[in-house]
């Protein structure tokens, strides 16, 4: 009975042509490190519409992160890692929110209204967890599931960003490694990006309930693993993708050859 509820949520929120929540890219590479970029896209399901947002709010960082998905495939390369990407906006479900935080189906984002996720009743929110969130998390175990099978070393870091103002306050950080459980990967990381432009939890932390994918997915399994934010503005175009991507790489694939079962990363930019 229960499988076949959440099979007519499913079929609710998603129709038959639209793409499943997880894309995986570069699906057999070799790295250690496993890449999530859980706001990769802007796109919505089509039976929520615009959910009422004006002409270009889906093109604001409310909708997704900025960048990200494009630095995480530009990284997938260079280190040969597998990378899972989510395929709808965080505004129809925010994939590093569990389904009880008000954050996972926001009526409001930073100072923008969410017409369509406002009063939504329980069937409603029920299709947008088992349409999006449930498929996106239990892709991702699959996955883990079958390289822990195999014997494959893992470490998991996701890639995400953020805006340089934020309700009317500027910032100066271009890199956050954020943490809550397991503090090495980040601190290791933050060795090659000396001075104050980078830093351990911020923008964000753990208090602000951003590591719910990192410690639902990679704590239990006694994975290390980081979130790493870039500042959008950095990451708006290839090449700014391309120089994070690159600076990343050395301090990732240092730490995986330390942490064991790296054979090293491809040398080269991405161009």
């Amino acid at each position: 009975m229960i499988e076949k509820s959440l099979r007519v949520n499913m079929d609710r929120l998603l129709g038959a042509d639209e793409l499943h929540p997880a894309e995986i890219f570069n699906g057999t590479g070799t790295s250690s490190y496993v890449l999530i970029c859980e706001h990769a896209s802007n796109r919505l399901p089509r039976a929520l519409g615009g959910l009422g947002l004006k002409p270009g709010d889906l093109e604001r960082h409310i909708a997704w992160d900025i960048g990200a998905a494009g630095t995480a495939r530009i990284l997938s390369k260079l280190l040969d890692a597998p990378l899972i990407l989510q395929r709808y906006s965080r505004l129809a479900y925010d994939c590093n929110r569990p389904p009880e935080s008000e954050g996972a189906m926001p009526e409001t984002s930073e100072i923008f209204d969410i017409p369509g996720n406002r009063k939504l009743t329980p069937e409603k929110r029920l299709a947008r967890i088992t349409g999006l969130y449930r498929p996106f998390m239990d892709a991702i175990a699959a996955f883990l599931d079958e390289r822990a099978a195999k014997g494959q070393h893992t470490i998991l870091a996701s890639i995400h960003s953020f805006t340089p103002v934020y309700k009317g306050k500027e910032r100066h950080l271009e890199l956050g490694l954020l943490f809550d459980r397991d503090a090495w990967l980040a601190n290791f990381i933050l060795k090659a990006f000396p001075g104050d432009k980078a830093r351990l939890n911020e923008p964000y932390g753990p208090k602000d309930g951003v590591m719910h994918l990192l410690n639902l997915q990679a704590a239990p399994r006694g994975l290390k693993h980081v979130m790493i934010e870039i500042r959008n503005d950095l990451i708006q175009d290839h090449a700014g993708q391309n120089i994070w991507a690159n600076r990343l790489t050395v301090p990732m694939a240092q730490a995986a050859t330390i942490l064991g079962g790296e054979n090293g990363h491809r040398n080269a930019h991405i161009r």
